[in-house]
């Protein structure tokens, strides 16, 4: 993303925000949830269920819909006022996680796909950790990985993920990304500082953003599971992994020029790519 492009979507998320309340003097500060989605029927439901079951008192809940024909409508239509949502053809995955962020209010906000959760009691300790750590603009915090059947998998990948989140390192991030998305939040002010995602990203929007604001602000940490990141046969992750993961690479160019970094990020590259294509022929075994 050149600094034209950063510019344009800073002046965007500023011209649609509408008055966020003042942090300091809410006891819960307003959460602001965006879910892209398009014919996710099978699991939108699970997701919306995961929000709405926080019972976090200043929620704001947006779904920004692709045009789905599959039922999802229906399924949006029955929970009424509790979520804000819109139906309408769009330009991908990020351009609709960027329509969400204009029309968010909230003073911590925050984006899940309508195939993935949220654990039991997130926002509350989402909304805990900010008040108690004003200096930390971003922060995440450990998430599960699950199938189709809510059953947990991969175990062995989130064990890696949750010893880096512990030990926070912009090189290290530069190497490999081990921030899991739907554990993520960040204050409001990320977004009035550097703007939405980048919408040519298809794959990578989200690792992008998170070197565009670790060169600046380091991330705070959550020890506790926050969310579970769902793998399927429809996934963008589960079809497509080596598109994937050559993008994340791609991407690291984008921050840095240090041959030893871009080495080692090649080589994790090369190492998931085994790994997966491993566990694909275990699987088809």
């Amino acid at each position: 993303m050149n600094m034209q492009s950063i510019s344009s979507n800073k002046q965007a998320f500023t011209r649609f925000a509408r008055n966020k309340p003042s942090f300091s003097t809410n006891k819960y500060p307003k959460i602001s949830i965006i879910t892209p989605s398009y014919n996710q029927a099978l699991f939108i439901r699970k997701t919306i269920e995961s929000i709405l079951n926080q019972n976090y008192p200043n929620l704001e809940y947006i779904i920004i819909d692709g045009g789905s024909t599959d039922g999802t409508i229906s399924i949006l239509k029955k929970y009424g006022s509790k979520i804000t949502w819109k139906s309408e053809k769009d330009k991908g995955q990020t351009n609709a996680i960027n329509k969400g962020f204009k029309m968010a209010t909230g003073d911590i906000l925050a984006y899940i796909n309508s195939d993935d959760v949220y654990e039991k009691g997130a926002f509350f300790k989402v909304a805990d950790y900010f008040q108690k750590n004003p200096k930390i603009w971003w922060t995440d915090g450990k998430c599960k990985i699950i199938n189709e059947d809510d059953k947990e998998i991969r175990q062995w990948i989130t064990a890696y993920k949750n010893y880096f989140l512990k030990r926070y390192s912009y090189n290290m991030l530069l190497v490999l990304d081990y921030i899991s998305q739907p554990a993520v939040f960040w204050r409001r002010e990320v977004m009035d500082e550097f703007g939405l995602f980048d919408e040519s990203q298809y794959y990578e929007m989200d690792y992008e953003y998170w070197l565009r604001i670790g060169k600046k602000y380091k991330q705070g940490f959550i020890n506790d599971y926050l969310a579970d990141f769902r793998i399927h046969t429809q996934s963008k992750t589960g079809q497509h992994f080596v598109r994937h993961y050559w993008q994340e690479f791609i991407v690291a160019k984008k921050y840095t020029q240090n041959p030893i970094l871009l080495s080692l990020h090649l080589i994790n590259f090369l190492s998931i790519i085994s790994s997966y294509s491993f566990l694909s022929f275990l699987k088809n075994e």
